[in-house]
């Protein structure tokens, strides 16, 4: 049965009973701007057994007002051929930017297939012709082309997520430091874990550089927090020390100028941030350590047990005390040596299923074991990693950075 249209109102809905529209059911805006033209619109169903209804507009003016998010489904009666020359579907061009989120079908004569079919080639999610303009057809394809419109809107927010991602893995693998150690002699490896899930960059961070005099300078920090604001700041200094550190800068005056970056980048005066440094002498022999309440690098020596280097000369975290002092402590390494800088991810996780952390001196027998076994370099560093997972029960929550030099 073909019910004909009112303009500029909806089709009256029954004063009661089952057939009544609910308030969220189906809503189809009809625009049909080409008064020769003129169709009935069918009475329709949806899923539910309630009559849909349905808004009628005589020019895109109009449409534009009765669009709301009320409407699922929007029947465009395109006008017949443009005796102009203009574009034949200008009309679907506005609706389609109008309406991006809005299924869209498109109504035309049966003698104007072609551009029926370039209406959904431009966007349209279907096209009816005039002539089998009945019910059971018309609902079927609003049907159709809402679901059809979200399964496309679901897709595209895939690939935008997707593009996302891609993006932010690749910005942030290019964050992730490049070790300037050409000439030194020394070999270094690198372990990284973001306590973020599917993230690459957590608040650690550490860097190694070989500056011009023959001096090896190490770095390894942890800002407190695990954000992504945690991780840009985690950026900022490691840039900022690199920048610095071959601008002369070492020791106390390097500690107090980053301090400085800390307190002018963080989101907030409850930010802090650890950091240890080290200055290896250009003959490796020798080396600077400061810390800034940052856990004691690890000594590996031949024929000696893997020690802690001194923490009895040690400076507050950066962003916790104005003015503060970070004294530079010398060490003797020997000829041939390791040195693990590491954060306190390394240290903090779970011994069992009780409450008691690894800790420093548990990190140390974990070391000693898997150096008596003879490994070094990328092995130990992933021997112990595994191993402090492994103790944890799983993955480890905290963010993780370690670093490895070796010489000789």
């Amino acid at each position: 049965m073909s019910v004909p249209v009112p303009r500029q109102r909806e089709a009256p809905a029954p004063e009661a009973g089952p057939a009544a529209l609910p308030d969220n059911g189906l809503t189809l805006l009809v625009i049909e701007d080409d008064p020769s033209g003129a169709f009935n619109v069918p009475e329709m169903l949806d899923t539910e057994g309630n009559r849909v209804r349905i808004r009628t507009a005589r020019n895109l003016t109009e449409a534009s007002r009765l669009l709301t998010d009320g409407v699922q489904c929007i029947l465009l009666a395109l006008p017949g051929p443009d005796h102009d020359g203009a574009d034949s579907l200008a009309a679907l061009h506005e609706v389609l930017r109008l309406a991006p989120l809005h299924a869209v079908l498109v109504l035309t004569a049966e003698d104007d297939a072609e551009r029926a079919a370039e209406a959904v080639r431009v966007g349209a999610q279907d096209f009816l012709f005039r002539g089998e303009l009945d019910g059971r057809i018309l609902s079927r394809a609003i049907r159709y082309a809402v679901e059809r419109k979200r399964s496309d809107l679901a897709q595209r927010q895939l690939t935008e997520s997707r593009l996302r991602a891609q993006e932010n893995a690749r910005l942030e693998r290019g964050l992730l430091p490049t070790p300037l150690l050409d000439g030194s002699g020394l070999r270094f490896a690198a372990r990284y874990r973001p306590g973020r899930s599917r993230a690459l960059l957590g608040g650690d961070f550490y860097d190694t550089v070989r500056t011009p005099d023959g001096t090896v300078h190490a770095m390894i920090g942890d800002v407190c927090g695990h954000g992504p604001d945690e991780a840009a700041l985690g950026v900022e200094l490691r840039i900022a020390w690199r920048a610095l550190t071959f601008a002369g800068l070492c020791g106390d005056q390097l500690l107090g100028t980053l301090q400085q970056v800390l307190e002018n980048e963080r989101a907030d005066d409850e930010i802090f941030a650890t950091l240890c440094t080290v200055d290896i002498a250009p003959d490796g022999r020798r080396a600077g350590v400061c810390l800034a309440g940052h856990p004691s690098p690890l000594a590996i020596r031949p024929s000696m047990a893997p020690r802690l280097l001194p923490t009895d000369e040690n400076g507050p975290a950066l962003g916790l005390l104005p003015n503060a002092r970070w004294p530079r402590r010398e060490v003797e390494l020997g000829g041939a040596w390791s040195l693990m800088m590491y954060t306190d991810g390394l240290i903090e996780g779970r011994v069992g299923t009780g409450v008691q952390r690894l800790g420093q001196e548990g990190m140390v027998e974990i070391v000693a074991r898997q150096v008596a076994e003879g490994r070094r370099g990328e092995e130990l560093l992933d021997a112990t990693v595994t191993e402090v997972r492994s103790l944890n029960g799983g993955e480890l929550t905290d963010d993780l950075a370690v670093l490895l030099l070796d010489r000789g």
